[in-house]
């Protein structure tokens, strides 16, 4: 090019409904930073020529139907390469073997190809890595414990649906608390860590991996050989030939029929109380957010189990003032637009972010994936009117500020005070000042 050559910085031609080869020539442009074809019908490999545009930092080619491998030494050939968008094409072969070696890379979405192999070892050397997802693919191997040390990441972390093996690396526990991984279907094996970061995951993150255990997930670790707190070996009793004495059987018979006598005592104290809650509220139904019915979110075992049950909610807006007994609640959408039903809300997988004066904060993910914060309120308010309670929420959600996150909805019940809100993935404020 002559000094009087226009430089081209930037290519951007998205959902145009491109086709054809993705054109070499574009490595010609040595000014080129950014390059933005996404959403197009391109077909072919994706040419080693265009790494000749080594100002490059920002490569979008997401939504197409290019093949055939990642160039190989794009990080050593695009030394300032910050945004890697090759998502949803049909790419196959290893990921780079020089990929550590972007070490400005901020963005590195690779998911819905049909990569194979394992993951670099150097892959935690990436320090600038915000955003991270390798999904959807035939990815295998261990998983490195190098991956542990990519600080900068938020969002979620998404490996899943890939042939990832072996145990969970402990090493996971110290990305940013505000990180949520995502493990899905693959092959891992093994307890699963509560390191650091690890021990805030829901069992969704670990789903479809069969022979993981531990929590967050019902499935227990099988462990046939507990250790004694002597080394693991059991002392061999050396006095072979002496029996039990008449008091040690005595006291054996004794202890067991006071055991026996608490179970039966037990049994029937759990048979009375599952009769009762019968009594009170009968499951007949599901009712959508924001519609008067008839459902009531149970407290205590029953809420932890999942289980929703109903009773009758009037018209009243009065209804169930002071104290009262009773289960009767309504669900409210304050946000028109915002409706799921109450039993994907018991049901969905969750796990506390806090507690506090004013209660539990959970966080929960919905089936579409949408996650959602549910302030569950102590019963130092239980005295509070519905109508109190309702007007002080709306209130609330009129506001509008960037520093307060979107109620969606509330629940009401004498017994029960739920508030719903949008999920900000940036931590708390102790972890911000810590």
């Amino acid at each position: 090019f002559s000094s009087n050559t226009p430089r081209v910085v930037a290519v951007s031609v998205p959902l145009r409904n491109l086709s054809g080869y993705l054109p070499s020539e574009l490595g010609a442009l040595l000014y080129l930073r950014r390059l933005n074809l996404h959403g197009n019908r391109l077909t072919g490999p994706i040419p080693p020529a265009l790494l000749n545009a080594t100002a490059l930092h920002s490569l979008f080619l997401a939504g197409n139907l290019l093949s055939g491998s990642i160039p190989a030494g794009i990080c050593l050939r695009l030394p300032r390469l910050q945004n890697l968008d090759l998502s949803f094409n049909s790419l196959s072969g290893p990921l780079p073997p020089d990929l550590p070696s972007c070490s400005q890379l901020q963005r590195l979405l690779l998911a819905g190809n049909r990569l194979s192999g394992p993951l670099p070892t150097g892959i935690g050397s990436l320090k600038s890595l915000v955003q991270f997802d390798l999904s959807s693919n035939s990815l295998n191997g261990s998983l490195p414990p190098g991956i542990g040390n990519l600080s900068a990441l938020t969002g979620t972390l998404n490996l899943s649906f890939n042939a990832f093996s072996g145990h969970i690396p402990p090493s996971l526990g110290r990305l940013p608390i505000s990180v949520s991984l995502d493990l899905r279907s693959n092959q891992l094996t093994g307890p699963i860590p509560l390191d650091g970061s690890l021990s805030n995951q829901g069992p969704t993150s670990f789903l479809g991996n069969p022979t993981l255990c531990g929590f967050p997930l019902r499935r227990a670790c099988k462990n046939p050989a507990i250790a004694s707190p002597t080394g693991g070996r059991v002392p061999e009793n050396r006095g072979k030939g002496k029996g039990l004495n008449s008091a040690a059987v005595i006291g054996i018979s004794v202890g067991d029929a006071v055991a026996v006598a608490a179970i039966g005592v037990l049994v029937a104290v759990l048979y009375w109380r599952k009769k009762e809650g019968r009594r009170r509220c009968s499951c007949k139904g599901k009712d959508r957010l924001g519609k008067k019915g008839w459902c009531c979110i149970l407290s205590g075992e029953a809420a932890e189990k999942g289980d929703a049950c109903g009773g009758g909610v009037g018209n009243d807006e009065n209804g169930g003032g002071g104290g009262g007994g009773g289960g009767e609640g309504e669900l409210v959408a304050v946000d028109e637009g915002f409706e799921f039903e109450l039993d994907e809300l018991l049901r969905a997988s969750a796990y506390v972010l806090g507690k506090g004066g004013m209660g539990i904060v959970y966080k929960v993910v919905l089936s579409n994936g949408m996650p959602v914060v549910v302030r569950r309120l102590g019963g130092e308010g239980a005295t509070q009117r519905r109508r109190e309670f309702a007007s002080e929420v709306k209130a609330i959600s009129r506001v509008r500020h960037r520093n307060i996150v979107r109620v969606r909805a509330y629940y009401w019940a004498p017994e029960e005070k739920l508030i719903v809100s949008d999920f900000i993935s940036n931590g708390n404020l102790a972890a911000a000042l810590h």
